[in-house]
């Protein structure tokens, strides 16, 4: 009588198995589609240096550029990251408007960032600099010419310093916890970057 009972536990335990590994592919599956899940989300404060004019990303509203001062209050960014991956949606801290890309490539300010099209995926460079891909068009990038304008997704590449960003701690802040890494940038460092290779040496 012992062995029909043996025979009869075995497949339950299998089934309970079984059951947990697929409410555990369900859990996963169900905050992969659901970016917007509270739990998977961590939140930063900061700034974007823009490589290319050498001031901040700021968002007024609708209107984006990258002519924000250091500590300014429309260039202290909200950064919402996923826990799973590392896709972003940048939103104004003061403005509340989201950083989007349509479907022509402009840059623009929406309130509502639930949209694939507010979300970035980050790709850190060699140089210490981070790109900001839009998660839905492939290939465009966040990127802002001399005059701190944005420019078009469809214009951009990656080894254009015209999308490189690094991240800086807004100015007379800092966050012990803060994960990420950020990279100081210093008017010498501005100078360096933008001597010209035939310029005279003192």
């Amino acid at each position: 009588m012992e062995v029909p009972l043996a025979i009869s536990v075995l497949p339950s335990a299998c089934c309970e198995s079984q059951q947990s590994s697929a409410d555990f592919r369900f859990y996963i599956e169900n905050h992969t589609r659901n970016p917007d899940d509270l739990s998977r989300k961590q939140v930063r404060i900061y700034q974007l240096y823009s490589r290319t004019t050498g001031k901040h990303v700021q968002i007024l509203g609708k209107k984006i550029n990258a002519n924000g001062d250091d500590g300014g209050k429309y260039a202290l960014l909200v950064v919402e990251t996923e826990t799973f991956g590392s896709h972003i949606r940048i939103k104004g801290k003061e403005s509340e408007h989201y950083i989007c890309m349509n479907e022509k490539g402009k840059i623009v300010g929406r309130p509502d960032g639930r949209k694939q099209e507010c979300v970035f995926v980050e790709e850190f460079l060699e140089n210490n600099y981070t790109a900001l891909v839009s998660a839905k068009y492939k290939g465009w990038y966040l990127g802002f010419n001399r005059k701190g304008r944005p420019k078009k997704g469809s214009r951009t590449t990656q080894r254009q310093q015209e999308v490189h960003f690094m991240k800086r701690h807004p100015k007379g802040r800092a966050d012990p916890l803060e994960e990420f890494r950020f990279t100081p940038v210093t008017k010498r460092t501005r100078r360096a970057r933008r001597l010209k290779p035939n310029a005279k040496r003192n």
